[in-house]
This record gives C-alpha cells, structure tokens and sequence, in this order.
C-alpha cells in the first residue's frame, strides 16, 4: 500500500503517476479531515508528471493540513521534470521540501 502510518503523528505516501497518484490522494485527504493530529511526507520518486487536477489536491491538501490541521507537510524525491512544474507554478514557494523521506522524517521529529 502506497499510504503507511510512519509513526502515531506522521504518515507517508509512496506516490506514482496517475491514476495512483489521484486515488493515494483521495485517501489521504480522508484520513486528514478525521485526524487533525498528523505531519504528511509525499514521497515524489515514482511521479514522473503533474497535471492540474494534481496540482489542485496537493493544494487542496495543503490547506487541510497546513492551515486547518496546524501541521507539516513535507514533499520530498521530486525529479526534475516534476521540479520545473513546481517553479513554473509557484509551488516551490509554498511547500516544504527534502532530498529523501529519511531527511523529510528527520526535519519532522526535530518540529515537534
């Protein structure tokens, strides 16, 4: 399964291309809205394009965790077709990002 609880406050998504991408999102954005208590890692390696519908859940995402929930939300493994998405859309400004799921927990255990 591409959604694991990493631990009791943070959970991590393995996401691929669409239509994975847009079930692994649906999914998790029905965990969030249950529960206002967990960080979000979306792990970018398998994702070799975005599209708009895309763009607009990770928005849609970001929201709930960030701004509703209070929370982090870290995106990391972001090749550098999907990176150039990023700067042309202004998403790089607006995200958190790593190199690797390992740096992206790290970052998280040291916010809490």
């Amino acid at each position: 399964m591409a959604i694991q609880q990493w631990s009791e406050n943070i959970i991590v998504v393995d996401l691929q291309d669409d239509p994975q991408f847009t079930d692994d999102l649906n999914a998790l954005m029905q965990q969030v809205e249950t529960r206002s208590d967990v960080d979000v890692v979306l792990d970018f390696r398998g994702v070799t394009f975005l599209n708009s519908s895309n763009i607009a859940r990770l928005l849609k995402l970001r929201k709930q965790v960030l701004i509703s929930n209070e929370r982090h939300i870290k995106l990391c493994g972001i090749s550098t077709h999907v990176w150039g998405v990023f700067l042309v859309t202004g998403l790089d400004k607006i995200f958190e990002y790593a190199d690797d799921v390992s740096s992206a927990l790290t970052s998280l255990q040291l916010n809490e």
